[in-house]
């Protein structure tokens, strides 16, 4: 069960390789987490990010989880909270894609939408249902500033991520007064893996800062936390901007 403050024993994490969600796994465990389940593809990079939290103090197990694969979602994760009850899912997979490769290549834009919103609403359904069966809980989903509005750059990824934290939005509100608490997170620009190469935004972050962001919305039992804060009032004027304008932006 959660602390007073709101933080976890139990954790799961969907993507268990991201770079967010194992910042996130170590400022927990650091607080009083306790068990952790990591899951994501098999992969060298699974097992080493396992064994990191467990030098860590942790009882971590791995699980293999494909969300482009939507049928077995049920079964793997039904496996995992038969083992106990689970405080916190942070569903943080998701891909960035090439937009300009996909906007040639159509599949390659069908698997940034498959994996970023329907993998993740396959997931966070049943992740819901199983947190509503048990009586508590929180679902923490990762999305973006990119799903505020789509920009030219990269609206392939931003679409995805608008779904997905339309959906999110959505589902926090159906859930309220279950015992269930869903929090949506928008990052802006995270200096990750994923984003190695590209010129970077103003007001970027790291992993590190979102994960605080996470803990602090935990404990204060947020909906919707913008990493750095100063974002939302960025996105409110560019949300407003006639597109016109906003299409001549640099951005």
């Amino acid at each position: 069960m959660k602390d007073a403050f709101g933080l976890p024993q139990s954790l799961l994490v969907l993507g268990g390789t991201s770079e967010i969600a194992l910042a996130t796994a170590r400022r927990l465990i650091a607080r009083r987490t306790r068990t952790v389940w990591l899951a994501g593809r098999p992969s060298p990079a699974l097992d080493a990010a396992a064994g990191e939290l467990r030098g860590l103090g942790a009882e971590v197990r791995t699980v293999a989880f494909d969300a482009l694969d939507p049928e077995s979602h049920e079964a793997v994760l039904g496996k995992v909270f038969t083992e106990g009850d689970i405080d916190l899912v942070l569903l943080a997979f998701g891909i960035l894609g090439d937009q300009a490769h996909d906007e040639r290549e159509p599949a390659g834009a069908v698997r940034v939408a498959q994996t970023n919103y329907t993998g993740a609403v396959s997931a966070g359904l049943v992740s819901a249902r199983a947190l509503q069966a048990q009586g508590h809980g929180s679902l923490v989903v990762l999305s973006s500033v990119a799903g505020e509005r789509a920009r030219r750059a990269n609206f392939i990824y931003g679409s995805s991520k608008a779904g997905l934290d339309a959906f999110a939005q959505g589902l926090g509100d159906a859930l309220h007064g279950t015992g269930v608490h869903v929090m949506v997170v928008r990052p802006g620009f995270v200096r990750s893996r994923m984003t190695a190469g590209l010129d970077e935004a103003p007001l970027a972050t790291t992993p590190e800062a979102v994960a605080a962001a996470v803990e602090l919305g935990l404990r204060r039992r947020s909906e919707t936390v913008w990493v750095p804060g100063a974002l939302r009032v960025v996105m409110s004027a560019l949300r407003h901007l006639p597109r016109g304008v906003f299409r001549r932006l640099p951005v």
